[in-house]
């Protein structure tokens, strides 16, 4: 129908949920000529219980492993029937069927080569399933599978630098971006799409349910995260570094002390500093640091 939401309401996420928000600013960016490939998780879920779907445009479930597989499925058949100048091809998913369970095919159709947008909705675990932690579950955190405890201050892996190994791929374009920051999610998915070739942008989307924060504090805790270098906002063109957002940085405990998920570690200063250290590290790698 003209002029109908490409991403409509009604659907069933949680109140304060940072990938509704997301990716109804991506559709939105991408426009009506999109074909979705969708992995299973959240979005999946909330989104396309039969027989109602919140889509306004032509969208398939894959399996956990394969959107990047099935996208490029899509794309070929766009290709043999003349119409792949003229329609957008996304894959996406979550940071567990990114970054885990489905990076092999996330590789293989960045080294094919494939004309297709793949975006991360970088909750920072499997909320679907039990909010179990994923290869992005941050340094620290309390998940069902990496419970703080005597013997744990939460999850002992650093966050794994999917981004970073995209990029590796020597692809177009990669960028990570935030449901806090609106205006520069937008420019990057339509800058996206303007490339041609595979791209991947991660975005950073707040999850109420196993963040544990107030359902009203959604905007503000997406924003900290940025504010304090824990999540750097950052683009790479073949390869290369090509900008970041610049912060006048914020120690993390402001971050840490808004979710229930880091409540641990507010009494332990020997683990906020090692938290600190991470947002120090990409404050220095990514050159975050406003200058005055």
């Amino acid at each position: 129908m003209e002029n109908s939401p490409l991403f409509r309401s009604g659907h069933t996420a949680c109140a304060g949920c940072g990938q509704a928000i997301a990716a109804r600013l991506v559709i939105e960016a991408a426009g009506a000529n999109t074909i979705i490939a969708n992995s299973t998780g959240c979005l999946e879920v909330f989104t396309t219980k039969y027989p109602e779907t919140a889509w306004g445009v032509p969208w398939i479930h894959s399996l956990f492993e394969n959107s990047s597989a099935v996208a490029s499925g899509i794309e070929a058949a766009l290709i043999y029937l003349g119409k792949k100048d003229s329609t957008n091809v996304i894959a996406q998913g979550g940071d567990g069927s990114t970054g885990d369970i489905g990076i092999q095919a996330l590789s293989g159709m960045l080294e094919r080569g494939h004309d297709i947008l793949y975006v991360c909705y970088d909750n920072e675990a499997y909320m679907n399933t039990g909010v179990q932690r994923s290869g992005l579950t941050p340094f620290d955190t309390n998940t069902t599978t990496s419970p703080q405890g005597a013997q744990s201050t939460g999850n002992l892996r650093p966050k794994k630098p999917v981004p970073e190994i995209c990029a590796a791929h020597g692809i177009p374009y990669v960028a990570t971006a935030s449901a806090g920051f609106a205006q520069d999610l937008t420019r990057k998915v339509k800058k996206a799409i303007s490339i041609k070739g595979p791209k991947y942008i991660q975005i950073h989307v707040p999850c109420p349910l196993g963040w544990r924060y107030e359902t009203n504090q959604m905007l503000s805790v997406a924003k900290l995260a940025v504010e304090t270098g824990l999540y750097p906002l950052f683009e790479y063109e073949f390869g290369v570094l090509a900008g970041a957002r610049q912060i006048t940085p914020k120690p993390v405990e402001e971050y840490l002390k808004t979710q229930g998920r880091f409540k641990h570690l507010l009494n332990s200063p020997e683990e906020i500093k090692k938290v600190q250290a991470v947002a120090d590290n990409n404050i220095k790698k990514y050159n975050l640091k406003a200058e005055v």
